[in-house]
């Protein structure tokens, strides 16, 4: 903790968890803690964790007491979006995230930030292929949904939103790449209307993960 910092309402919660919890605080200068920050707005407080270690595809699907509803982001390269993203699918319900390993962001301290405490109860499994995983995901009888602006039915009129599903989105730009789209089970849109075709991919994937959201409570 950084030490010449005003004693906000905020700042006073954080001591008081961090002593409920028995966790020690330490306080550095200013340029003390900007060394240790891996984040370019820290706001004076750091805290030390142990990784996120990811899971297994399988463990996504198989180790749930609630049907699996997967979000599948085929190569989203901007953390900010893929932050916002994981926030958004937290809120909806979403019960694990699959990235791939290659050409993606992963979680980053500006993906921490943006997922605003998303990622500390998100599982997220990282693999080697999204078209694989789809492939496998299909083999575990779990439903992939690719989202396209140009995508075959309305994704409100998508049937299989109440089964275990993956919702599949594309890279900022280009979207869905041509191998994955192929691997989909069903690929919808957004109905959209006025002049703008198509949605920020992180907007696109809040829209859509509450759609699966309220489809699957009705």
């Amino acid at each position: 903790m950084q030490a010449d910092l005003d004693r906000s309402p905020v700042l006073a919660e954080i001591l008081d968890l961090a002593r409920e919890q028995r966790v020690p605080v330490r306080t550095v200068g200013a340029y003390e803690l900007d060394d240790l920050a891996r984040s370019e707005v820290h706001q004076g407080v750091i805290a030390r964790a142990e990784a996120l270690e990811p899971v297994s595809l399988d463990a996504l699907v198989e180790e749930r007491s609630t049907t699996p509803f997967l979000l599948v982001l085929d190569g989203v390269t901007d953390p900010h979006n893929l932050g916002a993203v994981l926030r958004s699918a937290l809120g909806a319900g979403v019960t694990g995230i699959v990235l791939p390993k290659h050409r993606s962001a992963h979680v980053t301290p500006t993906v921490a930030k943006a997922a605003a405490g998303a990622i500390e109860h998100l599982d997220i499994a990282l693999v080697a292929g999204i078209p694989s995983a789809l492939e496998r995901l299909s083999r575990l009888k779990v439903w992939s949904v690719g989202l396209a602006a140009d995508g075959d039915v309305v994704l409100d009129e998508v049937q299989v939103l109440t089964e275990p599903v993956a919702l599949v989105l594309g890279a900022e730009g280009s979207g869905l790449a041509s191998l994955t789209r192929a691997r989909c089970d069903v690929v919808a849109r957004i109905e959209l209307t006025g002049p703008i075709e198509s949605l920020n991919v992180s907007a696109a994937g809040a829209v859509a993960c509450f759609a699966v959201s309220r489809a699957r409570r009705s």
